[in-house]
């Protein structure tokens, strides 16, 4: 084949995936603003979105220099669709999880474990494919090590500002903590996180390789 006839196919998927980015990135703001009309709380939800309105300029500012993968745009999406779920109802009063109590006979809304789930599973992808792309670490077990340690340090600091929130708040950061009136909701809290970074690794990892190595002037390897 000619140097000439060849044509690289991330030059032609990436305007077609550029294209979609910018339709969910649409998507995104107006969720945002439909969870922002009439929220049950209003300085719940700005706490809860918070973290999307942080990572949506940065996404911005890096799309050229550094492209993730469509697995992590699609798990940074979903995370901020649970965010902004969470914002508008308060998560213990989300619909949704008032639905799984009853299927699944709880005594309280189970809703904020999906967020943590999300906030382990989401964070894990991010920190893998930095870690991997910056060739920061080599080998799988101790990539796996440092990408839990990451998950683990993020929801611990997440813990340290709802307890700030409560300090500075009183009763009115009840909403944004959303305990239920769990003495161990830190602790369970904490553990969904870890169960979504180990989802992260065993059911995404490969998926996630593959789309890496697609990425343009990708070399990336886990060996």
């Amino acid at each position: 084949m000619k140097q000439a006839d060849y044509i690289d196919p991330n030059r032609v998927t990436q305007p077609s995936r550029t294209k979609a980015l910018l339709l969910a990135c649409c998507a995104l703001l107006a969720l945002l603003a439909i969870s922002g009309w009439q929220p049950y709380d209003r300085a719940t939800w700005v706490l809860e979105i918070f973290p999307v309105l942080i990572a949506l300029p940065i996404l911005f500012a890096t799309y050229r220099s550094f492209p993730l993968s469509t697995l992590l745009y699609i798990g940074i999406f979903a995370h901020a669709a649970v965010l902004m779920l969470g914002g508008a109802y308060t998560y213990a009063r989300v619909p949704l999880g008032f639905e799984i109590a009853d299927l699944l006979h709880l005594s309280r809304n189970p809703y904020d474990k999906i967020g943590h789930f999300f906030q382990g599973l989401v964070p894990a992808l991010v920190a893998r494919e930095i870690l991997i792309r910056g060739e920061y670490v080599r080998g799988k077990k101790m990539l796996a090590f440092i990408v839990v340690s990451i998950v683990l340090a993020i929801s611990a600091t997440y813990e340290f500002i709802e307890w700030g929130a409560a300090l500075a708040m009183g009763q009115g950061a009840d909403e944004f903590l959303g305990t239920q009136g769990d003495q161990w909701d830190t602790q369970s809290d904490m553990f969904y996180a870890l169960i979504g970074a180990v989802t992260a690794l065993l059911f995404f990892s490969r998926v996630q390789d593959r789309q890496m190595q697609q990425l343009p002037g990708s070399k990336t390897t886990t060996s």
